[in-house]
């Protein structure tokens, strides 16, 4: 057994620190008052291989391990979670998904734009209701000829307003439940095809999250993406690997909460001494340390066996379900630590409290956690 992270893999966390420091960290703040997507940053993060981490160098991408990518997505979130949301989306999901699922012409029409940051890519399959829920879809896609007509809305996309290209599920066939949702990979000016409402948000707020709607939206049929009624088949695969990158994105929030927790009793005193002294802080410090190091090693543990082409259904649920509840602690702690000061926009654990919040959420709430967990432990005995 190897906990140890390769030259190759320190070296890529250091680059991506110096580009974070350097280039968002200035910023975090206003891009979060203004609610504004920095998109030329998110296009330089395309040309040092972010956006493009986990795919083959033969469609433009980086060829990196998920291991690499979840120190990728651990050093953008411990700056700014928001900037580590929409990478996720943007590779995880939507540029996953056509690569999992998608056919030869399609991965070398798409994934090589959104790999370099040409395009943004958005994903969506939540709807008004069908959230945790998603086999409940309501939209749906109408073979008319040769071309597919699309009719619904879908909510909570994350990059849904920058987005330049959209893979969307809709149901192709009522009567076969689950076995009946398609995935459509959907342009942005396609006519019929639209954003919506923009979500103001609690936390997270430099990405967009929003609505995209269809109203007869008319695709030709080259637009389906993978087979005919296994659009929810594969989201259920490509989650597997989204929630790694949520699980990546926590641990990094959380490190990020607890270096600001540590600085901060270093440098503020009370009773004439730093609190870093006084036991009840070192005790918060040290329950932070402890847990962000156990997410770490579990969310590392389903990388490496995804690297490895095992499945990870119960590994990635596990990791995001405990780095996630693991980085709440942490950003509440941390906020302790700083008292009333952490209740203003002064310090940085005012914006970690608030976007944490999500990763308990988004991808998959922890309730569908833990029932992901329960059935392969059923299933498995073990």
């Amino acid at each position: 057994m190897d906990f140890g992270y390769t030259p190759e893999q320190n070296h890529l966390r250091k680059s991506i620190r110096e580009f974070v420091e350097a280039e968002i960290r200035p910023h975090v703040m206003e891009w979060d008052e203004t609610q504004h997507f920095p998109v030329e940053v998110f296009r330089d993060l395309g040309k040092l291989g972010v956006l493009g981490a986990v795919f083959p160098e033969s469609l433009g991408g980086a060829g990196y391990s998920y291991v690499d990518y979840s120190i990728i997505m651990e050093e953008l979130a411990r700056v700014d979670p928001s900037i580590a949301l929409s990478v996720a989306a943007h590779v995880s999901l939507c540029t996953n998904h056509i690569y999992l699922a998608g056919n030869h012409d399609q991965q070398d029409r798409y994934i090589p734009k959104l790999a370099s940051g040409e395009w943004i890519g958005c994903w969506s399959l939540t709807e008004p209701e069908a959230g945790s829920d998603a086999a409940g879809t309501r939209t749906t896609a109408v073979l008319e000829g040769s071309s597919w007509v699309l009719n619904g809305g879908k909510t909570f996309t994350t990059n849904a307003h920058v987005a330049d290209v959209c893979v969307a599920m809709a149901v192709t066939d009522r009567a076969a439940s689950s076995h009946g949702i398609s995935a459509f990979v959907i342009e942005k000016g396609t006519p019929g095809f639209r954003v919506g409402k923009k979500e103001n948000k609690l936390g997270m707020r430099c990405s967009p999250t929003g609505e995209v709607l269809f109203a007869d939206c008319r695709l030709p049929s080259s637009q389906l993406c993978g087979a005919r009624g296994e659009g929810f088949i594969d989201s259920m695969r490509i989650l597997d690997g989204g929630r790694i990158s949520i699980a990546a994105l926590s641990v990094g929030l959380a490190q990020g909460a607890y270096e600001a927790a540590l600085k901060y009793s270093k440098q503020r005193k009370q009773f004439g001494r730093f609190i870093s002294e006084f036991q009840a802080i070192q005790q918060k410090l040290a329950d932070m340390a402890t847990e962000i190091a156990a997410a770490r090693l579990l969310t590392q543990r389903a990388a490496w066996l995804k690297d490895q082409g095992n499945s990870v259904n119960k590994e990635s649920a596990m990791a995001k379900l405990y780095a996630s509840e693991a980085a709440v602690r942490a950003a509440d702690q941390s906020l302790q630590v700083h008292g009333g000061y952490g209740f203003t926009k002064d310090y940085p654990v005012e914006k970690f409290y608030r976007d944490v919040k999500l990763c308990t959420i988004g991808e998959g709430t922890s309730e569908i956690q833990r029932l992901v967990i329960a059935r392969q432990l059923l299933k498995s005995g073990c």
